[in-house]
Protein backbone atom coordinates (compact mmCIF):
# COMPACT_ATOMS: atom_id res chain seq x y z
CA UNK A 1 0.00 0.00 0.00
CA UNK A 2 3.27 2.24 0.76
CA UNK A 3 4.59 2.24 -2.37
CA UNK A 4 1.50 2.43 -4.51
CA UNK A 5 1.04 6.30 -2.39
CA UNK A 6 4.88 6.87 -2.96
CA UNK A 7 4.30 6.87 -6.29
CA UNK A 8 1.26 9.00 -6.44
CA UNK A 9 2.63 11.54 -4.41
CA UNK A 10 5.39 12.13 -7.02
CA UNK A 11 3.09 11.79 -9.80
CA UNK A 12 1.09 14.45 -8.23
CA UNK A 13 4.23 16.93 -7.96
CA UNK A 14 5.12 16.01 -11.06
CA UNK A 15 2.08 16.96 -12.91
CA UNK A 16 2.25 19.82 -10.81
CA UNK A 17 5.75 20.86 -11.96
CA UNK A 18 3.78 21.23 -15.56
CA UNK A 19 1.90 23.16 -14.43
CA UNK A 20 4.13 25.79 -12.46
CA UNK A 21 6.38 25.32 -15.45
CA UNK A 22 4.87 28.24 -17.51
CA UNK A 23 4.48 30.45 -14.98
CA UNK A 24 8.11 30.19 -14.09
CA UNK A 25 9.30 31.14 -17.65
CA UNK A 26 7.31 34.04 -17.60
CA UNK A 27 8.76 35.22 -14.61
CA UNK A 28 12.27 35.01 -15.78
CA UNK A 29 10.96 36.77 -18.98
CA UNK A 30 9.37 40.17 -17.85
CA UNK A 31 10.69 42.33 -15.55
CA UNK A 32 7.68 42.70 -12.54
CA UNK A 33 7.80 44.62 -9.91
CA UNK A 34 8.78 42.47 -6.57
CA UNK A 35 4.85 42.26 -4.93
CA UNK A 36 4.12 40.08 -2.59
CA UNK A 37 6.44 36.68 -2.45
CA UNK A 38 8.22 35.95 -5.13
CA UNK A 39 6.95 32.06 -5.00
CA UNK A 40 3.21 33.25 -6.26
CA UNK A 41 5.24 33.60 -9.86
CA UNK A 42 5.54 29.91 -9.53
CA UNK A 43 3.11 28.37 -7.25
CA UNK A 44 0.15 30.13 -6.36
CA UNK A 45 -1.48 30.00 -2.75
CA UNK A 46 -4.66 28.41 -4.33
CA UNK A 47 -2.32 26.04 -6.61
CA UNK A 48 -0.86 24.78 -3.33
CA UNK A 49 -4.20 23.69 -1.89
CA UNK A 50 -5.16 21.75 -5.17
CA UNK A 51 -2.18 19.79 -4.97
CA UNK A 52 -2.21 19.49 -1.02
CA UNK A 53 -5.94 17.88 -1.69
CA UNK A 54 -4.71 15.53 -4.26
CA UNK A 55 -2.38 14.09 -2.44
CA UNK A 56 -4.44 14.04 0.92
CA UNK A 57 -7.12 11.97 -1.70
CA UNK A 58 -4.01 9.54 -2.24
CA UNK A 59 -2.89 9.14 1.39
CA UNK A 60 -6.79 8.80 2.71
CA UNK A 61 -7.17 6.02 -0.48
CA UNK A 62 -4.23 4.39 1.05
CA UNK A 63 -5.80 3.24 3.98
CA UNK A 64 -3.53 4.31 6.55
CA UNK A 65 -4.80 7.70 7.93
CA UNK A 66 -6.47 7.13 11.34
CA UNK A 67 -10.02 7.69 11.30
CA UNK A 68 -10.39 7.26 15.52
CA UNK A 69 -12.54 10.52 16.27
CA UNK A 70 -10.92 10.77 19.52
CA UNK A 71 -7.29 10.71 17.90
CA UNK A 72 -8.18 13.00 15.15
CA UNK A 73 -9.71 15.79 17.57
CA UNK A 74 -6.77 15.78 19.73
CA UNK A 75 -4.23 16.18 17.24
CA UNK A 76 -5.93 19.18 15.37
CA UNK A 77 -7.06 20.54 18.89
CA UNK A 78 -2.82 21.12 20.10
CA UNK A 79 -2.27 21.79 16.11
CA UNK A 80 -4.66 24.40 15.74
CA UNK A 81 -3.39 25.95 19.11
CA UNK A 82 0.32 26.66 17.97
CA UNK A 83 -0.38 27.02 14.33
CA UNK A 84 -2.71 30.06 15.48
CA UNK A 85 0.71 31.83 16.55
CA UNK A 86 2.44 30.79 13.31
CA UNK A 87 0.17 32.24 11.02
CA UNK A 88 -0.97 35.05 9.61
CA UNK A 89 -4.70 34.57 9.18
CA UNK A 90 -4.28 33.39 5.03
CA UNK A 91 -3.61 29.72 5.74
CA UNK A 92 -5.92 27.05 6.78
CA UNK A 93 -4.70 23.88 8.39
CA UNK A 94 -5.43 20.37 8.85
CA UNK A 95 -3.89 17.63 10.96
CA UNK A 96 -3.90 14.12 10.92
CA UNK A 97 -2.49 11.14 11.90
CA UNK A 98 -0.73 7.92 9.67
CA UNK A 99 -0.30 4.86 11.21
CA UNK A 100 3.15 4.09 11.04
CA UNK A 101 5.45 3.16 13.70
CA UNK A 102 8.39 5.19 12.41
CA UNK A 103 8.74 8.79 14.03
CA UNK A 104 7.84 10.81 11.38
CA UNK A 105 5.82 14.42 10.44
CA UNK A 106 5.38 16.66 7.50
CA UNK A 107 3.93 18.93 5.79
CA UNK A 108 2.13 18.74 2.55
CA UNK A 109 1.35 22.13 0.45
CA UNK A 110 -1.91 23.71 1.40
CA UNK A 111 -1.77 23.31 5.47
CA UNK A 112 -2.27 19.63 5.52
CA UNK A 113 0.05 17.97 8.03
CA UNK A 114 0.58 14.81 9.28
CA UNK A 115 1.90 13.00 12.09
CA UNK A 116 2.96 9.07 12.17
CA UNK A 117 1.55 7.42 15.49
CA UNK A 118 5.00 6.35 16.21
CA UNK A 119 6.15 9.97 17.00
CA UNK A 120 3.17 10.21 19.35
CA UNK A 121 4.50 7.53 21.01
CA UNK A 122 8.04 8.75 21.13
CA UNK A 123 7.23 12.01 22.43
CA UNK A 124 7.89 12.01 25.96
CA UNK A 125 5.46 14.70 26.90
CA UNK A 126 2.91 17.16 24.71
CA UNK A 127 5.43 20.53 24.68
CA UNK A 128 7.58 17.85 22.05
CA UNK A 129 4.42 16.71 20.11
CA UNK A 130 3.09 20.84 19.77
CA UNK A 131 6.91 21.31 19.30
CA UNK A 132 6.92 19.24 15.95
CA UNK A 133 3.55 20.45 15.00
CA UNK A 134 4.67 24.61 15.58
CA UNK A 135 7.88 23.30 13.48
CA UNK A 136 5.54 21.71 9.99
CA UNK A 137 3.27 24.60 10.76
CA UNK A 138 5.84 27.21 9.56
CA UNK A 139 7.29 25.09 6.60
CA UNK A 140 3.54 26.22 5.79
CA UNK A 141 3.05 29.42 6.66
CA UNK A 142 6.57 30.60 5.21
CA UNK A 143 5.52 28.61 1.85
CA UNK A 144 8.44 26.42 2.05
CA UNK A 145 7.84 24.12 -1.13
CA UNK A 146 6.57 27.37 -3.30
CA UNK A 147 10.00 29.34 -2.34
CA UNK A 148 11.83 25.91 -3.09
CA UNK A 149 10.34 26.04 -6.49
CA UNK A 150 11.09 29.69 -7.24
CA UNK A 151 14.53 29.38 -6.01
CA UNK A 152 15.37 26.63 -8.30
CA UNK A 153 14.05 28.73 -11.51
CA UNK A 154 17.25 28.51 -13.58
CA UNK A 155 17.38 24.62 -13.30
CA UNK A 156 14.43 22.11 -14.45
CA UNK A 157 11.34 23.03 -12.55
CA UNK A 158 10.29 19.14 -13.37
CA UNK A 159 13.57 17.64 -11.37
CA UNK A 160 12.60 20.10 -8.43
CA UNK A 161 9.36 18.85 -8.14
CA UNK A 162 10.56 15.27 -8.37
CA UNK A 163 13.33 16.29 -5.90
CA UNK A 164 10.45 17.50 -3.83
CA UNK A 165 7.96 14.82 -4.14
CA UNK A 166 10.82 12.47 -3.28
CA UNK A 167 11.09 14.15 0.31
CA UNK A 168 7.19 14.42 0.86
CA UNK A 169 7.07 10.74 0.22
CA UNK A 170 9.98 9.57 2.30
CA UNK A 171 8.16 11.80 4.96
CA UNK A 172 5.04 10.18 4.66
CA UNK A 173 6.48 6.31 4.32
CA UNK A 174 9.76 6.16 6.43
CA UNK A 175 11.41 4.47 3.43
CA UNK A 176 14.82 5.48 2.74
CA UNK A 177 14.12 3.33 -0.91
CA UNK A 178 11.80 6.26 -1.70
CA UNK A 179 14.18 9.28 -1.75
CA UNK A 180 16.85 7.12 -3.14
CA UNK A 181 14.57 6.95 -6.13
CA UNK A 182 13.84 10.25 -6.12
CA UNK A 183 18.03 10.98 -6.43
CA UNK A 184 18.13 8.83 -9.01
CA UNK A 185 15.10 10.32 -10.89
CA UNK A 186 16.85 14.11 -10.28
CA UNK A 187 20.44 14.25 -10.98
CA UNK A 188 20.42 17.02 -12.54
CA UNK A 189 19.48 19.29 -9.41
CA UNK A 190 22.55 21.25 -8.34
CA UNK A 191 23.23 19.50 -4.60
CA UNK A 192 25.29 22.76 -3.08
CA UNK A 193 22.34 24.61 -3.54
CA UNK A 194 19.33 22.34 -2.76
CA UNK A 195 21.21 21.77 0.68
CA UNK A 196 21.69 25.38 1.76
CA UNK A 197 17.85 25.99 0.84
CA UNK A 198 16.78 23.00 3.12
CA UNK A 199 19.17 24.00 5.85
CA UNK A 200 17.51 27.86 5.68
CA UNK A 201 14.27 25.84 5.58
CA UNK A 202 14.66 24.14 8.50
CA UNK A 203 15.68 26.66 10.68
CA UNK A 204 13.27 29.10 10.00
CA UNK A 205 10.67 26.96 11.00
CA UNK A 206 12.63 26.18 14.11
CA UNK A 207 12.81 30.24 14.66
CA UNK A 208 9.29 30.50 13.95
CA UNK A 209 8.01 27.33 15.88
CA UNK A 210 9.53 28.24 18.99
CA UNK A 211 7.78 31.42 19.18
CA UNK A 212 4.92 30.32 18.37
CA UNK A 213 5.12 27.72 21.19
CA UNK A 214 5.90 29.88 23.65
CA UNK A 215 3.10 32.07 23.07
CA UNK A 216 0.96 29.03 22.81
CA UNK A 217 1.57 28.37 26.18
CA UNK A 218 3.76 24.70 26.01
CA UNK A 219 7.70 24.65 26.72
CA UNK A 220 9.44 26.58 23.93
CA UNK A 221 12.51 23.77 24.98
CA UNK A 222 10.20 21.37 23.75
CA UNK A 223 11.38 21.08 20.13
CA UNK A 224 15.10 21.15 20.93
CA UNK A 225 14.21 18.45 23.44
CA UNK A 226 12.28 16.28 20.58
CA UNK A 227 15.20 16.83 18.32
CA UNK A 228 16.99 14.58 20.57
CA UNK A 229 15.03 12.25 20.28
CA UNK A 230 15.12 12.60 16.13
CA UNK A 231 18.49 12.15 15.98
CA UNK A 232 19.02 9.33 17.86
CA UNK A 233 16.42 7.51 16.01
CA UNK A 234 17.78 8.58 12.59
CA UNK A 235 21.43 7.66 12.96
CA UNK A 236 20.77 4.32 10.93
CA UNK A 237 19.21 5.97 8.11
CA UNK A 238 21.61 9.12 8.26
CA UNK A 239 24.71 6.79 7.52
CA UNK A 240 22.49 6.10 4.06
CA UNK A 241 20.74 8.94 3.01
CA UNK A 242 22.92 12.45 2.91
CA UNK A 243 21.60 14.74 5.18
CA UNK A 244 20.39 17.23 2.50
CA UNK A 245 17.69 14.94 1.53
CA UNK A 246 16.28 13.99 4.82
CA UNK A 247 13.21 15.62 5.53
CA UNK A 248 14.46 16.91 9.24
CA UNK A 249 17.92 17.15 8.57
CA UNK A 250 19.13 17.39 12.61
CA UNK A 251 22.46 18.12 13.79
CA UNK A 252 24.34 19.10 17.47
CA UNK A 253 24.59 22.64 16.20
CA UNK A 254 21.07 23.11 15.17
CA UNK A 255 20.05 21.51 18.46
CA UNK A 256 22.07 23.45 20.38
CA UNK A 257 20.64 26.92 18.79
CA UNK A 258 17.08 25.71 19.12
CA UNK A 259 17.85 25.47 23.00
CA UNK A 260 19.65 28.72 22.75
CA UNK A 261 16.39 30.58 21.72
CA UNK A 262 14.58 28.60 23.92
CA UNK A 263 16.26 30.09 26.28
CA UNK A 264 15.05 33.76 25.35
CA UNK A 265 11.71 32.67 26.39
CA UNK A 266 10.21 32.81 29.85
CA UNK A 267 10.09 29.26 31.40
CA UNK A 268 6.71 27.86 30.74
CA UNK A 269 6.05 24.61 33.54
CA UNK A 270 3.22 23.52 30.92
CA UNK A 271 1.21 20.25 32.04
CA UNK A 272 0.13 17.27 29.71
CA UNK A 273 -3.31 17.47 29.47
CA UNK A 274 -5.18 14.24 30.02
CA UNK A 275 -5.90 13.54 26.16
CA UNK A 276 -2.39 13.50 25.67
CA UNK A 277 -1.75 10.22 27.69
CA UNK A 278 -5.26 8.92 26.36
CA UNK A 279 -4.69 9.01 22.60
CA UNK A 280 -1.30 7.09 23.49
CA UNK A 281 -2.99 4.66 24.89
CA UNK A 282 -5.28 4.40 22.01
CA UNK A 283 -2.63 3.99 19.33
CA UNK A 284 -0.97 1.85 21.44
CA UNK A 285 -3.69 -0.74 21.73
CA UNK A 286 -4.25 -0.56 18.10
CA UNK A 287 -0.40 -1.10 17.47
CA UNK A 288 -0.93 -4.34 18.10
CA UNK A 289 -2.05 -7.63 15.75
CA UNK A 290 -4.72 -8.86 17.92
CA UNK A 291 -6.61 -8.04 21.31
CA UNK A 292 -4.91 -10.37 23.24
CA UNK A 293 -1.35 -8.89 22.85
CA UNK A 294 -2.58 -5.40 23.89
CA UNK A 295 -3.68 -6.96 26.89
CA UNK A 296 -0.86 -8.91 27.37
CA UNK A 297 1.39 -5.54 27.20
CA UNK A 298 -0.95 -3.40 29.36
CA UNK A 299 -1.06 -6.76 32.14
CA UNK A 300 2.71 -6.55 32.32
CA UNK A 301 2.28 -3.84 35.23
CA UNK A 302 0.35 -4.46 38.39
CA UNK A 303 -2.55 -2.37 38.12
CA UNK A 304 -2.58 -1.00 41.19
CA UNK A 305 0.35 0.86 40.44
CA UNK A 306 -0.30 2.31 37.04
CA UNK A 307 -1.15 5.43 35.84
CA UNK A 308 -4.95 6.55 35.15
CA UNK A 309 -3.65 6.59 31.45
CA UNK A 310 -1.90 2.52 31.88
CA UNK A 311 -5.62 1.76 33.53
CA UNK A 312 -7.52 3.56 30.86
CA UNK A 313 -5.23 1.46 28.04
CA UNK A 314 -5.95 -1.71 29.68
CA UNK A 315 -9.70 -1.01 29.78
CA UNK A 316 -9.93 -0.49 26.16
CA UNK A 317 -7.74 -3.60 25.29
CA UNK A 318 -10.16 -5.63 27.32
CA UNK A 319 -12.67 -4.52 25.72
CA UNK A 320 -11.57 -5.16 22.54
CA UNK A 321 -10.74 -8.62 23.49
CA UNK A 322 -14.05 -9.12 24.89
CA UNK A 323 -13.65 -8.93 28.89
CA UNK A 324 -16.25 -6.30 29.03
CA UNK A 325 -17.29 -6.80 32.93
CA UNK A 326 -13.04 -5.95 33.39
CA UNK A 327 -13.30 -3.35 31.38
CA UNK A 328 -16.76 -1.88 32.72
CA UNK A 329 -14.97 -1.62 36.16
CA UNK A 330 -12.21 0.36 34.81
CA UNK A 331 -14.41 2.51 33.11
CA UNK A 332 -16.52 3.00 35.46
CA UNK A 333 -13.81 4.16 38.15
CA UNK A 334 -12.18 6.39 36.27
CA UNK A 335 -15.71 8.48 34.99
CA UNK A 336 -17.00 8.39 38.37
CA UNK A 337 -13.06 10.01 39.48
CA UNK A 338 -12.47 12.47 36.32
CA UNK A 339 -16.29 13.58 35.23
CA UNK A 340 -14.96 15.63 32.66
CA UNK A 341 -12.72 13.27 30.76
CA UNK A 342 -14.83 12.90 27.69
CA UNK A 343 -13.04 9.30 26.86
CA UNK A 344 -13.90 8.20 30.17
CA UNK A 345 -17.76 8.54 29.43
CA UNK A 346 -17.68 7.29 25.88
CA UNK A 347 -15.48 4.03 27.20
CA UNK A 348 -18.01 3.49 29.71
CA UNK A 349 -20.75 3.52 27.34
CA UNK A 350 -18.88 1.40 24.97
CA UNK A 351 -18.48 -1.50 28.09
CA UNK A 352 -22.03 -1.09 29.22
CA UNK A 353 -23.48 -2.07 25.88
CA UNK A 354 -21.36 -4.99 25.22
CA UNK A 355 -22.36 -6.43 28.23
CA UNK A 356 -26.00 -5.62 26.94
CA UNK A 357 -26.65 -3.38 30.00
CA UNK A 358 -28.75 -1.32 27.27
CA UNK A 359 -30.32 0.98 29.91
CA UNK A 360 -27.17 1.87 31.29
CA UNK A 361 -25.10 2.43 28.42
CA UNK A 362 -27.57 5.01 26.76
CA UNK A 363 -27.80 7.09 29.98
CA UNK A 364 -24.01 6.81 30.38
CA UNK A 365 -24.18 8.46 26.57
CA UNK A 366 -26.92 10.66 27.13
CA UNK A 367 -25.69 12.40 30.43
CA UNK A 368 -21.76 12.88 28.64
CA UNK A 369 -24.15 14.89 25.81
CA UNK A 370 -25.00 17.15 28.03
CA UNK A 371 -22.06 17.79 29.64
CA UNK A 372 -20.25 17.59 26.46
CA UNK A 373 -22.98 18.99 23.63
CA UNK A 374 -21.87 18.69 20.04
CA UNK A 375 -18.89 16.97 20.93
CA UNK A 376 -17.83 15.11 17.89
CA UNK A 377 -16.01 11.92 19.17
CA UNK A 378 -19.37 11.75 21.77
CA UNK A 379 -21.77 11.94 18.75
CA UNK A 380 -19.49 9.38 16.68
CA UNK A 381 -19.47 6.71 19.00
CA UNK A 382 -22.89 7.62 20.70
CA UNK A 383 -24.37 7.35 17.04
CA UNK A 384 -22.40 3.84 16.34
CA UNK A 385 -24.15 2.68 19.71
CA UNK A 386 -27.53 3.56 18.62
CA UNK A 387 -27.01 1.72 15.20
CA UNK A 388 -26.10 -0.96 16.76
CA UNK A 389 -29.14 -0.67 18.80
CA UNK A 390 -31.87 -0.30 15.80
CA UNK A 391 -32.16 3.25 16.69
CA UNK A 392 -30.80 4.51 13.31
CA UNK A 393 -33.46 7.72 12.71
CA UNK A 394 -32.14 8.96 16.35
CA UNK A 395 -28.53 8.51 15.58
CA UNK A 396 -29.23 10.23 11.95
CA UNK A 397 -30.80 13.04 13.69
CA UNK A 398 -27.82 13.50 15.79
CA UNK A 399 -25.08 13.39 13.32
CA UNK A 400 -27.35 15.47 10.80
CA UNK A 401 -27.28 18.49 14.18
CA UNK A 402 -23.56 17.58 14.75
CA UNK A 403 -22.24 17.90 10.80
CA UNK A 404 -24.27 20.75 10.18
CA UNK A 405 -22.48 22.65 12.45
CA UNK A 406 -18.98 21.18 12.58
CA UNK A 407 -16.78 19.95 8.87
CA UNK A 408 -17.43 16.42 9.06
CA UNK A 409 -14.44 14.35 8.03
CA UNK A 410 -15.17 11.40 4.80
CA UNK A 411 -15.47 8.69 7.38
CA UNK A 412 -17.75 10.94 9.59
CA UNK A 413 -19.75 11.38 6.13
CA UNK A 414 -20.02 7.37 5.22
CA UNK A 415 -21.33 7.33 9.14
CA UNK A 416 -24.53 9.39 8.58
CA UNK A 417 -25.20 7.69 5.09
CA UNK A 418 -25.23 4.19 6.77
CA UNK A 419 -27.52 5.63 9.42
CA UNK A 420 -29.93 6.97 6.84
CA UNK A 421 -29.76 3.71 4.55
CA UNK A 422 -30.82 2.15 7.97
CA UNK A 423 -33.17 4.52 8.81
CA UNK A 424 -35.23 4.16 5.92
CA UNK A 425 -33.90 7.68 4.08
CA UNK A 426 -32.87 6.00 1.40
CA UNK A 427 -32.51 9.52 -1.07
CA UNK A 428 -30.62 10.84 1.87
CA UNK A 429 -28.20 8.03 1.66
CA UNK A 430 -26.80 8.80 -2.07
CA UNK A 431 -26.86 12.22 -1.20
CA UNK A 432 -24.26 11.56 1.68
CA UNK A 433 -22.68 9.21 -0.19
CA UNK A 434 -22.63 11.46 -3.01
CA UNK A 435 -20.68 13.96 -0.78
CA UNK A 436 -18.56 11.10 0.58
CA UNK A 437 -17.17 10.65 -2.96
CA UNK A 438 -16.52 14.16 -3.52
CA UNK A 439 -14.55 14.65 -0.49
CA UNK A 440 -12.14 11.96 -1.67
CA UNK A 441 -12.13 13.23 -5.03
CA UNK A 442 -14.26 11.27 -7.00
CA UNK A 443 -16.43 13.47 -8.78
CA UNK A 444 -18.01 11.37 -11.19
CA UNK A 445 -18.52 8.85 -8.75
CA UNK A 446 -20.29 11.38 -6.23
CA UNK A 447 -22.62 13.44 -9.66
CA UNK A 448 -23.64 8.99 -9.87
CA UNK A 449 -25.08 9.34 -6.39
CA UNK A 450 -27.09 11.81 -6.83
CA UNK A 451 -28.37 10.52 -9.54
CA UNK A 452 -29.60 7.61 -7.84
CA UNK A 453 -31.05 9.89 -5.74
CA UNK A 454 -32.79 12.15 -7.98
CA UNK A 455 -34.44 8.40 -9.16
CA UNK A 456 -35.93 7.48 -6.32
CA UNK A 457 -39.57 7.42 -5.82
CA UNK A 458 -41.92 9.80 -3.71
CA UNK A 459 -38.66 11.99 -4.08
CA UNK A 460 -39.46 15.86 -2.49
CA UNK A 461 -39.16 18.80 -4.00
CA UNK A 462 -36.62 20.26 -1.73
CA UNK A 463 -34.82 17.37 -2.29
CA UNK A 464 -35.00 17.26 -6.22
CA UNK A 465 -33.66 21.08 -6.59
CA UNK A 466 -30.85 20.33 -4.08
CA UNK A 467 -30.09 17.28 -5.90
CA UNK A 468 -29.80 19.06 -9.40
CA UNK A 469 -28.34 21.92 -7.65
CA UNK A 470 -25.60 20.22 -6.36
CA UNK A 471 -24.59 18.56 -9.84
CA UNK A 472 -24.62 21.63 -11.29
CA UNK A 473 -22.23 23.01 -9.18
CA UNK A 474 -19.87 20.44 -9.63
CA UNK A 475 -20.03 20.65 -13.25
CA UNK A 476 -17.70 23.45 -12.33
CA UNK A 477 -14.89 22.28 -11.55
CA UNK A 478 -14.88 18.81 -13.73
CA UNK A 479 -12.27 18.50 -16.44
CA UNK A 480 -14.06 18.14 -20.40
CA UNK A 481 -13.06 14.80 -19.96
CA UNK A 482 -15.12 13.75 -16.96
CA UNK A 483 -18.41 15.97 -18.31
CA UNK A 484 -18.41 13.86 -21.63
CA UNK A 485 -17.85 10.82 -19.45
CA UNK A 486 -20.87 11.79 -17.82
CA UNK A 487 -22.70 12.51 -20.35
CA UNK A 488 -22.15 9.32 -22.13
CA UNK A 489 -23.32 7.73 -18.80
CA UNK A 490 -26.01 9.91 -18.75
CA UNK A 491 -27.00 8.54 -22.18
CA UNK A 492 -26.80 5.21 -21.28
CA UNK A 493 -28.42 4.84 -18.33
CA UNK A 494 -31.82 6.55 -20.50
CA UNK A 495 -31.22 3.83 -22.81
CA UNK A 496 -31.22 0.88 -19.97
CA UNK A 497 -34.73 -0.54 -19.45
CA UNK A 498 -36.46 -0.45 -16.04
Amino acid sequence: MIPDLMRKVLLTLTVAAQFVAPAAARAGEVNLPDIGSPADAVLSKSREAQIGRAIMRDIRASGEIVEDPLVNEYINEIGHRVASYANDGEHDFTFFVVDDPNINAFALPGGYIGVHSGLLEAARNESELAGVLAHEAAHVTQRHIARAIHANQRQSILNTAIMLGAVLAGAASGSSDAIQGGIATAQGVAAQQQINFTRSNEYEADRIGISALAEAGFDPDGMASFFEVISRDTKPVEARVPEFLRTHPVTSNRIAEARSRARTYPNVAHDDTRNFGIVRARLKVDSFNTPEKAVAWFERQDYASQTDDQKYGRALAYLRAGRNNEANLIFEELANREQDVIAYHIGLGQAQLAREDIDGSMATFERARELFPRNVPLVVHYAEALIKLGEARRAHDMLLDLLNNVPPTPEQVRLIARAAIDAGETAEAHYYMAEYRFMIGDLLGGVDFLRQALAMPDLREIQRIRYEARIDFIQDFMTEEQLQQMQRTRTVSRRTPG
